[in-house]
């Protein structure tokens, strides 16, 4: 077993991931240029460096077993360079991959994974020869950098693409994406370890909210044909990718259960918190034991739970009230530990678990309503 882990991010996933390996026994060195970073406070040591600092490797080296990380655009280079001398999950490749749109796009089309249909432009020059290629109503978004809807403008027509691109130049390059007509979205977080054993968490269904995860159901209440379609994709995708550790597959369901695969996350996800509470080993323990290379925990749901987001939005009127919240004998708080309340800022989550999915989301939608939070 390896003694001090290295984390590169300091955010909510990695202050979850610190309290987790401190329970079981491991040091952890975070790194992260931010001095106020919500993983330093259970962390052993915190390096507030820029990642392409030298001293960051430099330290990581010396006195780290194992390296994992806790978001997506890290450096993948940092990561290749990490992997040469020490263990490191995920793998440098699988996350070049998945922080860029247009190679996770050619990825899954070339891997023979369902995707919408979708254009590449590398720069201006390329949009002409390609405008007859592009299918509307369309989302335009930034190869890097994109999450929680950052980085995405839907336009209706041709008109409005070109009005987009030239009035915002800096865009290149992007992915000129097919708006598909959504009836539910979903997500399957796995596990998959060296030896290749992939365990798989209930499939979850999601409800977004301005772009920014809600709401998580899991169960997802869809057919069990689609589930075990979902979760073969997302294994298929994961043994393509060679991948270890853990990772979410986030799925669009259109028309009588067509499935298209969204995107990936090299990583614990937003959307599979639940695990916490309403399952025998959570995202950020199989995070560990991967990374560690111990035997993998049973990913079994032990109730019905919904993960309800908390953002930056509801402490314009105050702090809430978290003792009404907690009226529910049900409800479990986690709050990330972050000063400043910024709307669209997530600033923690509740669970509620219940005999079935259906019971468990009323639960949920009646703290929304004692926390106004919109439905």
């Amino acid at each position: 077993m390896s003694n001090t882990l290295g984390l590169l991010g300091g955010g909510q996933l990695g202050r979850m991931f610190c309290a987790v390996a401190r329970r079981m026994g491991y040091e952890v060195i975070v790194v992260d240029p931010d001095p106020e970073a919500p993983a330093q406070h259970f962390a052993n040591e915190h390096l507030c460096l820029p990642y392409d600092d030298p001293r960051v490797v430099e330290t990581l080296l010396l006195r780290c077993d194992a390296v994992t990380t806790e978001f997506e655009n890290v450096p993948a280079s940092l990561l290749s360079q990490l992997e040469e001398k020490v263990v490191v999950s995920p793998p440098s490749a699988a996350v070049a991959i998945a922080q860029n749109r247009i190679f996770e796009k050619q990825f899954f089309k070339r891997s023979g994974f369902p995707v919408a249909h979708f254009v590449v432009l590398d720069s201006a020059h390329e949009v002409t020869a390609k405008l007859a290629d592009i299918r509307y109503p369309a989302i335009i978004k930034t190869a890097r950098f994109g999450y929680d809807g950052k980085g995405q403008v839907r336009v209706a027509n041709q008109e409005e693409l070109l009005a987009t691109l030239n009035t915002q130049g800096d865009l290149f390059p992007v992915v000129v994406e097919e708006q598909i007509p959504l009836r539910l979205e979903i997500s399957v977080v796995l596990g998959r370890n060296r030896q290749g054993q992939i365990h798989v968490w209930p499939i979850a269904e999601n409800k977004h909210r301005h772009g920014i995860l809600d709401m998580t159901i899991a169960p997802a209440r869809i057919r069990d044909e689609l589930a075990q379609r979902a979760k073969k994709i997302a294994c298929d995708i994961a043994d393509k990718l060679n991948y270890v550790g853990v990772l979410a597959v986030e799925f669009f369901v259109t028309g009588i259960d067509t499935l298209l695969v969204n995107e990936m996350a090299p990583r614990p996800h937003n959307s599979g918190h639940f695990t916490i509470n309403a399952c025998v080993t959570d995202q950020f323990e199989q995070q560990l034991r991967i990374l560690c290379n111990l035997p993998m925990g049973s990913c079994d749901a032990l109730s019905p739970a919904v993960m309800l987001n908390i953002l930056g939005d509801i402490w314009e009127q105050g702090t809430p009230q978290w003792e009404k919240v907690l009226e529910e004998p049900t409800a479990s708080l986690h709050l990330y530990g972050k000063k400043e309340p910024r709307k669209g800022r997530k600033m923690g989550h509740i669970t509620v678990l219940g005999p079935s999915a259906n019971d468990a989301l009323k639960k949920a939608e009646d703290i929304k309503h004692i926390l106004n939070i919109p439905s």
